[in-house]
């Protein structure tokens, strides 16, 4: 039996008092949308799966809130993990996972969107399904259950969870959402059954059905074959993109409750053009594309007369490399000055950072921390990773920093890259003892260095998919270096643990048998596995011993340049010739430059050359290299 909204409610008011934080199951928040369920259509659910301090301000779901709410046929409401009290408190009551604006359970949409921006959010799905009282596997459920889809950076490597997901949105949501909403409607105005849904579905460019496809392996445990059922499912998905940046949005929803982050996100450009061989977010975003300065400057405006906030933060994957950034900045702080408004730049290049830049965000972002990501200590870690960064350059842009009314700088090094040495861990030491003694000679005792370090994940669609992780043995023996070594007065160190650093790799790098793996980790009660309290390794290692499958497989194997990987029939418009390529340059030290300066061939202006020319006057891509082939 589906309880209804106004049940739920009931029994909610029962409990909500013995919780932690009542404020995260309320909803109300200002800018809020709620439309009378019984004359709108479609219901469609957007989830994050992690507690609403983490999941409210993510900035997809903000997107894809407004995108659906603007449609007259459509309402979306949102959803988020409820914490562990509140969560035994609805099994112990029988109370459905359910939505903020109207209280109904998730069970009563008819799509139910799920945002995966992380791997160690899977069992957390598989918890909210089982909360929601939605079969966990798809080809368990019925024309009577909702449609689950997922997106998210996950999702271009989507197998792990591919039985348990209906379809998933590889790409850019904001036109995508529109035609999958489009084509659930037809289908139901056509009667059409659930199996002929996810065959239209199918067809949908950027939509990636797995129940249409056949995966066969060989005796090794490495993947033979991906071959579609159905003669007019694509043999590869192609991710989708917007041409050009729609608006962004201004209607942020303002929590009656603290959260991560309160501000206006306003996203300046998408993309990135560095080629940084470990990152798979500059990989997947391509190609850069920019908002105008004056659009931005109207968003930002709107939304802070629509919410109130006092910090703004300009976000993409490399700030200070939008082309227009001095003026940007320039035009915000002197159109509130004296407003008491904090500009944010959380992702910024070393390279690409100034003086002139640092001189306009001094009175608005001094008093927090500044943030810059190195990576690398040594010249030999930073040609093999392409992110070429002079210790010259670092140690002034740092003085600078300090010298201006900063105390406190936090910086991020990544260890395990392929081919590193003790020695280049520890230069990471090294390096950090030189800013904070920077630091110290420039303004004294309140000189601060935050300092953390990850340890690396060979991420899927990138030069480094094919080498392995670093085994834990030698992952803790670098990590033991560094505690030995950064000691200082004013010196802060993080690092990351082995053991959830093999688990995201376990996760990001499976393939379709990894779902057992998953849902027996699940019933064995692992959840919150993002969290470090409550990761758990032994939940996940007896999953694998279940299955007769070898974490080792994943992680701490090399792959051979022929092998078929797990995501290869999904397609992110940069050819896997142009990631080998890439990934044998590494091997020399061989650098790649900027690609908005410099074309390498990596297929995405052929991927897309379907697009209008007119659309792509905001991409910063030169003319690509032919030369170089394919």
């Amino acid at each position: 039996m589906v309880l209804s909204s106004s049940e739920i409610d009931a029994r909610l008011e029962r409990i909500l008092y013995n919780v932690e934080k009542p404020g995260r199951y309320v909803g109300g928040e200002f800018n809020q949308v709620v439309k009378p369920w019984d004359q709108v259509d479609t219901h469609v659910a957007l989830v994050f799966p992690d507690i609403y301090d983490v999941g409210s301000s993510n900035l997809g779901i903000t997107i894809l809130y407004q995108e659906l709410n603007c449609r007259p046929d459509t309402l979306a409401e949102r959803a988020y993990a409820p914490w562990l009290d509140l969560e035994t408190a609805m099994r112990s009551h029988d109370i459905p996972l359910f939505s903020l604006e109207t209280r109904h359970p998730l069970s009563s949409f008819d799509i139910v969107g799920i945002t995966l921006p992380y791997e160690t959010l899977y069992t957390n799905v598989l918890n909210l399904l089982d909360l929601s009282g939605i079969p966990l596997h798809s080809k368990n459920r019925t024309e009577n259950h909702p449609l689950v889809i997922a997106g998210g950076h996950c999702a271009y490597n989507p197998e792990p969870m591919a039985e348990f997901v209906d379809a998933f949105a590889i790409g850019e949501g904001e036109e995508m959402v529109h035609d999958i909403v489009d084509t659930y409607r037809q289908s139901k105005n056509d009667h059409l059954s659930r199996s002929q849904l996810l065959k239209k579905l199918s067809t949908i460019a950027g939509v990636y059905v797995p129940s249409m496809y056949q995966v066969e392996y060989r005796e090794d445990g490495c993947i033979q074959s991906v071959e579609p059922l159905l003669d007019q499912v694509p043999r590869t998905v192609r991710k989708r993109i917007v041409a050009k940046l729609p608006p962004p949005p201004t209607h942020f929803l303002v929590p009656s409750i603290n959260i991560v982050h309160n501000r206006v996100a306003v996203e300046i450009m998408r993309g990135c053009s560095r080629g940084c061989r470990f990152c798979h977010a500059g990989m997947v975003n391509r190609p850069v594309r920019e908002r105008p300065v004056d659009e931005i400057i109207h968003a930002i405006d709107e939304a802070l007369e629509r919410t109130g906030f006092e910090e703004v933060a300009f976000l993409s994957l490399s700030s200070s490399d939008y082309t227009h950034i001095l003026e940007l900045v320039d035009r915000v702080s002197k159109r509130y000055c004296g407003k008491h408004l904090t500009i944010s730049l959380p992702s910024l290049r070393i390279e690409s950072f100034s003086i002139d830049l640092l001189e306009k965000l001094k009175d608005d972002a001094r008093q927090g921390g500044f943030t810059l990501a190195p990576e690398a200590a040594t010249d030999h870690m930073r040609n093999i990773i392409n992110k070429p960064i002079p210790t010259e350059q670092l140690l002034d842009m740092v003085k600078a920093i300090y010298s201006r009314g900063w105390t406190t700088i936090k910086l991020y090094f990544m260890i395990g890259h392929p081919s590193e040495t003790m020695e280049d861990v520890r230069a990471i030491a090294e390096l950090c003892k030189s800013v904070i003694s920077l630091g110290t000679k420039t303004i004294g005792r309140r000189a601060k260095l935050n300092v953390g370090v990850s340890t690396f994940v060979p991420k899927p669609h990138t030069p480094f998919q094919w080498v392995a992780c670093d085994p834990p043995e030698i992952i803790e023996a670098k990590q033991q270096l560094l505690r030995q070594e950064m000691r200082a007065p004013g010196m802060k160190f993080n690092w990351t643990d082995p053991k959830e650093t093999l688990m995201e790799a376990w996760l990001s790098r499976g393939d379709r048998r990894m779902a057992q793996v998953i849902e027996t980790a699940w019933r064995n009660g692992a959840k919150f596995d993002a969290w470090q309290e409550y990761e758990n390794s032994a939940f996940w290692l007896a999953a694998f011993e279940k299955h007769a499958l070898d974490p080792a497989f994943y992680v701490h194997r090399q792959r051979s340049l022929d092998e078929i990987l797990p995501w290869d029939h999904i397609d992110t418009g940069v050819r896997k010739s142009f990631l080998m390529r890439d990934y044998q340059a590494s091997l020399s030290g061989e650098l790649s430059a900027d690609c908005s300066q410099q074309c390498h061939a990596c297929g995405i202006l052929p991927a897309f050359s379907d697009i209008e020319i007119q659309q792509r006057d905001n991409w910063k891509c030169p003319q690509p290299d032919n030369s170089l082939g394919n």
